[in-house]
């Protein structure tokens, strides 16, 4: 079982062997994404993150031979490698803090590469986690605490979430809506950059839809979530311009 970013090192939650282990609260989260400068976002936070963060797609995970790569959106919280532009100390600067952070250090995650089911995990290298301190995992009575019991909804919820963030993404390329993206900027202290490897949607594409396409768009509520991104990458530039220049 692979770890995604902010993880460490996923363990299933086990009745037996986790029955005396505690969460303890407070456990530093934003050392985690200090180095990401972006994060996977599902369809329903559009409307929140779109209002703070550049809104973009990228072509994710491995295909074979002769199948199109999946597609996903993230959420921009930088323009360079290991930069997230909204972290000042210990504090998240930005007024909407993504799902995916929220979540851990719980997540679901297949067992076996190719299974169906998900189980509910620790990040057992978080840190969060302890026998002796903070609020159990289990009852005395060994059924699920209302902490492990909240976490399991949440994380549920985030993959229902993601299933339909995954149909979502699939329609934009069923229609062939998305192209390469490449966004020129020059940082406060005249640096300029040359950002690519994204996906847009395609205003031209998007023009040339059948009205029969336009109004099913409507309908499922992909038009909404498309204007959303578009309006989105206006943030670009304001990312830009939040790269500090150094002072001697």
């Amino acid at each position: 079982m692979s770890n995604p970013p902010m993880y460490e090192n996923l363990v299933p939650v086990d009745r037996v062997q986790h029955k005396n282990t505690r969460m303890k609260s407070g456990t530093p989260v934003l050392g985690r994404v200090t180095h990401l400068n972006s994060l996977f976002i599902a369809v329903a936070e559009f409307a929140d993150a779109s209002l703070e963060y550049p809104v973009v797609f990228v072509r994710i995970g491995q295909t074979a031979e002769g199948q199109r790569p999946a597609i996903a959106p993230l959420a921009v919280f930088g323009l360079k490698q290991g930069s997230n532009l909204f972290i000042d100390g210990d504090k998240w600067t930005g007024r909407y803090v993504p799902a995916y952070i929220r979540r851990w250090p719980f997540a679901m995650a297949r067992i076996e590469q190719n299974a169906e089911d998900m189980a509910l995990c620790l990040d057992m290298g978080s840190g969060a986690f302890s026998e002796t301190d903070g609020e159990p995992l289990f009852n005395a009575d060994g059924e699920p605490s209302q902490l492990l019991l909240n976490a399991k909804q949440f994380c549920e919820d985030f993959e229902r979430e993601a299933e339909r963030t995954r149909q979502a993404c699939e329609l934009l390329q069923d229609l062939n809506l998305l192209q390469e993206m490449r966004f020129e900027a020059q940082l406060p202290n005249g640096e300029k950059l040359d950002v690519d490897g994204f996906l847009t949607v395609n205003e031209e594409s998007l023009s040339k839809l059948s009205d029969e396409k336009i109004v099913e768009l409507h309908r499922n509520g992909l038009m909404e979530l498309i204007t959303m991104h578009r309006l989105s990458l206006r943030l670009m530039s304001r990312l830009a311009q939040m790269y500090v220049p150094a002072t001697n």
